[in-house]
């Protein structure tokens, strides 16, 4: 393809509201351009990408004989009132009023689509298993949009869902499915951990995340230094590499002024106590699925040491919420506390009180006295108080313990591009979705969710591949693999070499981008490292006066010269 005949814009430099690399580098290649927050044309560049990581997941998919399907984009409220989802899912569903005055919404997600398309269909053990798959586009109405195609409203994403008669049909699908992603993210040839999980709203009891590794991912991972074990900081365990249990004889509680001090840092300084041994309450609701406005309250509080920081996740977890319970209002937690945040503690509260597993080693310990401008100290839990749950309830951090027993947790970023879910009877029993058995009972199908982020894939690549000039695309999702520079477009000898280059590689299904622009040799090679194709050709008529041309690697940057009939076996030689 002839650059004269595309629509490549580049730009020097990127826009403000691009903040990581790889959305700078997609915006001033002319891979994307804004249309409004979080949603982006994708130019031709990006398009040829996203087929080509479309294929790659069609290819592993369907050899492990799942069906694509394509279902709507948009759905009617009756059906995601099936599953109450909603109201669970919140604000980011975006939802519409047609002509009619009935309400639909755009299909953030498709389990609720995808399960009242099986129930139509499945009617005995003998329809079973299925697994079918779709790639969609889907819409979410973040709240604050960000990172290009990371954080976007509307993004590709292929979702499928396995049917199964039992719980072990199921494992089996999720087990597949879980082989599926890994070549799949294999043939990307990028560094990736396969991390435990959260399930979020989607729901299900078993899940794993598959991370790209890159500085500037949104999700804090957790490693281990001795075992295999890896997960999303959001359910990893939080293990003290060396706990601390208290010997200390229980003493009477006493009263003390505290005024001024309001947040754990400025307590520690003026008892004298390490935040560590400090004790913090916090408030919550857990009403889940109300207006805020018009709801009778049901607060908890949660007891973390001073040192430590609530996981929302964990604590939702053992609520059995949907969603991370919200923190209460000053006004909230005065309310029901009695006192301002700040003076705030268990004692004599009449609310269920949570409490972090490392708060059950200490004794004698300080908190508030839920009366403004006072604390309590040589407070013990089961004595002054008894919590209603004791679990492990912080954000586990780097120097953990690994939960397997054999080594530390070591603290990297990632970027989530795909997520398995085993979903059990979830939304086949609210959706009364059942096959008939062999002894003719009606049983709820078993079923798991397998998403990858298409569109999300494409972008970080280019975060975890690029280098100060531009992307470094691999081989397998490349827009072209090799990008040919002419330097003397007017030269016969040198469009002649370069259209016979093009046509010699396009016969061997390789993809050839041609620079023929009247433009300065500068201007193309920094383009050329700008859109990262794996090989660039620079065919010029003093280099071909010596019989030579220039192949460039554009991971490595190493150059060879070579004489023109040498070309193709120095391509090959890059491109592997």
């Amino acid at each position: 393809m002839k650059w004269t005949k595309t629509h490549i814009f580049t730009m020097k430099e990127a826009p403000g509201d691009a903040e990581i690399p790889s959305h700078k580098l997609m915006v001033r290649g002319g891979y994307i351009q804004k249309l409004a927050p979080g949603l982006y044309t994708y130019g031709n560049l990006a398009l040829r990408a996203i087929r080509k990581f479309e294929a790659i997941i069609r290819e592993e998919l369907d050899k492990r004989g799942c069906t694509e399907i394509l279902m709507p984009m948009v759905h009617p409220q009756a059906l995601w009132e099936e599953t109450n989802r909603w109201t669970e899912m919140g604000a980011g569903l975006l939802k519409f009023k047609n002509r009619n005055d009935q309400w639909f919404c755009l299909g953030a997600t498709h389990e609720e689509a995808v399960t009242d398309y099986a129930r139509h269909d499945i009617k005995s053990y003998r329809d079973l298993p299925r697994n079918l798959y779709q790639i969609q586009t889907k819409y979410r109405d973040e709240i604050r949009p960000r990172f290009g195609l990371m954080r976007g409203r509307e993004f590709s994403m292929k979702d499928a869902y396995s049917f199964d008669i039992d719980q072990e049909g199921a494992l089996k699908a999720y087990e597949s499915m879980y082989q599926a992603y890994q070549a799949i993210f294999d043939r990307l040839g990028l560094q990736y951990r396969i991390v435990q999980a959260d399930a979020g709203n989607i729901g299900g009891s078993q899940t794993h995340e598959f991370q790209l590794l890159a500085d500037a991912g949104e999700d804090a991972l957790l490693v281990s230094d001795g075992s295999d074990f890896a997960a999303n900081i959001e359910v990893c365990p939080a293990i003290d590499p060396a706990p601390h249990v208290s010997s200390e004889a229980e003493k009477p509680v006493e009263e003390f002024a505290t005024p001024g001090q309001k947040t754990i840092a400025n307590l520690a300084k003026f008892t004298g106590v390490g935040e560590r041994d400090l004790v913090k309450t916090l408030f919550f609701s857990t009403n889940e699925g109300q207006d805020p406005k018009n709801k009778d309250l049901k607060a908890i509080a949660v007891l973390l040491r001073g040192s430590d920081e609530l996981n929302p996740v964990k604590l939702k977890n053992v609520l059995g919420m949907t969603n991370p319970p919200q923190m209460l209002t000053d006004e909230e937690v005065k309310q029901v506390s009695k006192a301002w945040p700040g003076s705030c503690g268990p004692v004599g509260l009449e609310i269920p009180v949570y409490m972090d597993n490392g708060v059950q080693g200490l004794k004698n310990y300080i908190v508030g006295a839920n009366k403004d401008g006072f604390h309590l100290k040589n407070v013990n839990h089961g004595r002054d108080f008894k919590p209603a749950k004791i679990a492990d309830l912080r954000m586990a951090r780097e120097g953990d313990k690994d939960p397997n027993g054999k080594g530390f947790l070591k603290a990297y970023r990632g970027i989530e591009v795909g997520h398995v879910f085993y979903l059990g009877t979830k939304y086949s029993q609210k959706m009364n979705a059942t096959y008939l058995s062999k002894d003719g009972k009606a049983m709820p199908i078993e079923m798991g969710c397998y998403g990858i982020g298409v569109t999300r894939t494409v972008q970080a690549t280019i975060e975890q591949s690029h280098d100060a000039d531009g992307i470094i695309w691999p081989k397998s999702i490349a827009p072209y693999h090799v990008h040919i520079c002419v330097l003397d477009t007017n030269d016969d000898k040198v469009m002649g070499l370069s259209n016979s280059l093009e046509k010699e590689l396009e016969s061997m299904r390789l993809d050839v981008l041609v620079d023929d622009r009247e433009e300065r040799p500068g201007v193309k090679f920094k383009d050329a490292d700008l859109l990262g194709m794996p090989v660039r050709v620079v065919i010029g008529k003093k280099g071909l006066d010596q019989n030579q041309v220039e192949v460039v690697n554009r991971k490595t940057k190493e150059v060879k010269k070579v004489a023109p009939d040498q070309v193709m076996g120095a391509i090959r030689e890059v491109l592997g």
